[in-house]
């Protein structure tokens, strides 16, 4: 599963936009855009409805990227993490 800022990255190439018309869009320096593309800072909650306009993609499915990546990323070397997961969607 490749993370969230991959996404990011390959959805925008895809998209042909350049990163400061991405980060304009998130009203965020390049720098710091381009640290999320590569995993080194992660983006906020807030970004997703801009990221998924921008990006021309729905908002479900950047927030279920999102979601993923750092679940995956946060959580992903426990050994028990599915059974977690299970318990946890039967209490929503």
């Amino acid at each position: 599963m490749k993370s969230f800022g991959e996404y990011i990255r390959k959805s925008r190439k895809e998209k042909g936009l350049p990163l400061r018309k991405v980060a304009a869009a998130l009203d965020i320096d390049t720098s710091i855009l381009s640290k999320i593309e590569r995993n080194e800072r992660r983006a906020t909650t807030e970004m997703i409805s801009v990221l998924a306009k921008s990006l021309g993609k729905e908002e479900k499915e950047v927030e279920i990227q999102y979601i993923q990546s750092a679940i995956i990323s946060d959580l992903g070397e426990l050994n028990y993490l599915k059974d977690g997961l299970k318990n946890t969607l039967k209490t929503l």
